[in-house]
């Protein structure tokens, strides 16, 4: 299978210098071809060491409704005749553990800055030919003296807590999916955006109804 190379430098794994100024005046971002590994349904082997820190970490968090605020951003999110275009950033407060999804027509640009030395995670819908497809990018890890190590750490906590992720999409934006069922229908594909070539990967979920209840519990 080819690998994927249409995905724009907001989700390169080390934005070069002056990557806030590709931005044209729309706020859009343009476009510069990255390289992924070929989609797969299998997740990434660990080691002993990092396996064993991840479980210690104990379970994936469970989703709790009252930790989430939602933001809408632009009049025409609530039209939800169409489902294109529509994109979502989730943040977290590690003190508080309470969740921000940002949802909106665009990807909010002063929210995803500094996004390759934060955990958020982005998703977008998108038409791949005739299917809508759910994309998710996390940002595994940057050039760095210990990144295969922190790569495999951070994609294991990714991995682990990815049901939570689309949890909070599902909840977030309820009246879209009540609109749309055929979307709990949609696949998921996962991007782990990383300089580490074991972890810079794309991963086949399933269907979103079942992805957001996967359990991967070390």
């Amino acid at each position: 299978m080819a690998c994927h190379s249409a995905y724009c430098s907001a989700f390169s794994p080390s934005p070069p210098r002056g990557f806030y100024a590709k931005f044209n005046s729309s706020r859009r971002y343009i476009c510069k071809p990255i390289h992924l590994s070929p989609i797969t349904s299998r997740r990434a082997s660990y080691n002993t060491l990092v396996s064993e820190a991840v479980r210690l970490l104990g379970p994936p968090a469970s989703f709790e409704a009252s930790k989430l605020k939602v933001d809408f951003m632009g009049e025409s999110m609530n039209d939800y005749s169409r489902i294109l275009p529509r994109t979502y950033i989730l943040s977290h407060c590690d003190f508080t553990a309470n969740l921000t999804l940002t949802i909106s027509n665009v990807i909010n640009i002063e929210q995803l800055r500094g996004w390759y030395i934060k955990d958020d995670v982005v998703a977008e819908w998108k038409k791949v030919k005739d299917d809508i497809c759910l994309h998710v990018h996390c940002y595994v890890s940057g050039p760095s003296l210990l990144r295969d190590l922190a790569a495999e750490f951070r994609y294991h906590i990714f991995s682990k807590e990815m049901p939570l992720v689309l949890e909070a999409v599902l909840h977030g934006d309820s009246v879209l999916f009540r609109e749309h069922p055929q979307l709990m229908n949609a696949s998921v594909q996962v991007y782990f955006h990383s300089s580490s070539k074991n972890y810079n990967r794309v991963e086949h979920w399933g269907p979103l109804k079942d992805a957001a209840e996967v359990s991967l519990v070390a």
